[in-house]
């Protein structure tokens, strides 16, 4: 079934989500950009921002166009869910992982690519209608750690953030304490340690708005799989507004 619903998203046509860059001194980020499908020039939209893994790495401004990216193209989400949704694509990781002794765990730490996109995201807030209390983070292995990066560095920016397989980022933990946090990981992922997320759970533990959903029987590439013909993601996202 995994197999068949990946194949389903990838056969869906990405011409919708049109090809774009941004260059800020050194660093280019080629982007998709989907826009809302009934676009109203009186309303303002959501903006989901979902990041690639590192299997995507590149320039082609096409591979960062996986599963996650995909299922906002499939009909009823397009339909249910209106938003703007950008997938940049990065040359070099987002983000670095190191061990961090005190927890315990590898951490995830942010790099030049990410500042770059937060100005993107910046630029993209001016030019579209984007609703700024309904920004919302999505990302799978490096793009859920990435994902963890931006929501640290810069909480006040975003609504909710969903996590998947990730490496955690501890370092702003305080300010995700009142964020709606979803984290998903498998216990058989021998990439991005499960303990990772467990010991970050742990520490959210004042956070109501914290979901952990534990997949004892998913690895790192299978982790995805409960989700991608449903419309749980979306859904739970577009609950949350800042």
């Amino acid at each position: 079934a995994f197999s068949a619903q990946k194949q389903y998203l990838n056969g869906l046509t990405a011409d919708d989500y049109q090809k774009k860059e941004f260059k800020q001194k050194d660093i280019l980020i080629p982007y998709r950009l989907l826009t809302p499908m009934s676009l109203k020039s009186t309303r303002k939209y959501p903006l989901v921002i979902t990041l690639h893994n590192s299997t995507r790495l590149g320039n082609d401004n096409e591979k960062q166009l996986e599963p996650l990216s995909r299922i906002w193209l499939e009909p009823h989400n397009r339909r249910d869910f209106q938003a703007y949704v950008l997938a940049p694509q990065f040359e070099t990781r987002s983000t670095d992982y190191s061990f961090d002794k005190e927890r315990n765990v590898i951490v995830a730490k942010p790099n030049a690519n990410l500042i770059a996109l937060i100005d993107l995201i910046g630029q993209l807030k001016k030019e579209l209608n984007i609703d700024e209390k309904r920004i919302y983070l999505i990302g799978y292995s490096m793009g859920g750690s990435s994902v963890q990066n931006l929501m640290n560095l810069s909480p006040s920016t975003f609504a909710a953030m969903i996590s998947i397989a990730a490496v955690p980022d501890f370092s702003a933990v305080t300010a995700l304490q009142s964020k709606p946090i979803w984290l998903i990981h498998g216990q058989k992922d021998d990439e991005n340690p499960f303990t990772g997320s467990e010991v970050l759970f742990a520490t959210l533990n004042q956070n109501k708005k914290v979901r952990f959903s534990i997949y004892s029987s998913l690895n790192h590439n299978t982790i995805n799989s409960p989700f991608l013909n449903t419309q749980e993601l979306p859904k739970w996202l577009f609950n949350w507004k800042k």
